[in-house]
């Protein structure tokens, strides 16, 4: 072999090496990303089913309920558009208020309610993430094109 033929073959196996790598990576991860989708997008399907996600949006003020055992409490998130019923065993974050953001971890179970493994809160008054604010804008943009429409009719 040249050593042209044997420098193209060390870069071209370290190429093919470096794919399997990154391949394996990815696979690796796959399981453990935690997607964010907001209570409309719950209900249009484009949440998984069966995989746990992320749930974001405001918490509707007065729909706080706390069970006998302490514990487990419901509660309701939306987007301005959509509702989505949470169910959270275990200790809520000293922030958690009514009103305010929040973003929830966990499965959708069959009966349609949320049913959330770890609830966070957000950190100051201002702080909303990024993908929560966004979502948000869009609910609100599409609440006032349907009472818009709605008006003209």
């Amino acid at each position: 072999m040249k050593p042209r033929q044997k420098r193209f073959a060390f870069i071209v196996a370290g190429i093919a090496g470096l794919g399997i790598a990154v391949g394996l990576v990815l696979y690796a991860l796959k399981d453990n990303v935690n997607l964010y989708f907001t209570p409309t997008q719950v209900f249009n399907k484009d949440a998984p089913v069966g995989r746990s996600f992320r749930i974001g949006g405001l918490v509707v003020a007065n729909s706080l309920k706390r069970e006998q055992d302490g514990l487990t409490v419901h509660f309701e998130v939306t987007d301005t558009a959509k509702t989505m019923p949470v169910v959270y065993k275990g200790i809520l974050p000293d922030l958690f208020k009514e009103g305010k953001g929040v973003v929830a971890e966990g499965k959708l179970g069959d009966d349609g309610v949320f049913h959330a493994a770890q609830v966070l809160a957000k950190h100051d008054e201002n702080y909303m993430p990024p993908e929560a604010k966004e979502a948000l804008d869009e609910a609100k943009k599409a609440a006032a094109k349907a009472a818009a429409a709605a008006a003209t009719k």
